[in-house]
């Protein structure tokens, strides 16, 4: 299974599929959290980022899915 660099705490399981490799799954939540703390972005940076570089990169049947999982509350602590 393919992993994303960088977004281990952001990993939430494993999904399956009939007849395909199981991939990867993030969370989309935790993985803005980490671009905001790690990597110092602003919100808007940080969905930028995330939805260009990584949700938007395909690397193959094995690519992880992200699950906009809404847990908002904790970004704005």
């Amino acid at each position: 299974m393919l992993q994303a660099d960088g977004f281990e705490k952001a990993l939430i399981g494993t999904g399956r599929r009939c007849g395909q490799p199981d991939i990867k799954v993030y969370s989309i939540t935790r993985a803005l959290a980490i671009l905001m703390g790690d990597q110092e972005l602003s919100y808007d940076e940080a969905v930028e980022h995330l939805e260009f570089n990584v949700i938007g990169s395909w690397v193959g049947e094995e690519t992880p899915i992200w699950v906009d999982d809404q847990e908002v509350s904790y970004l704005t602590k």
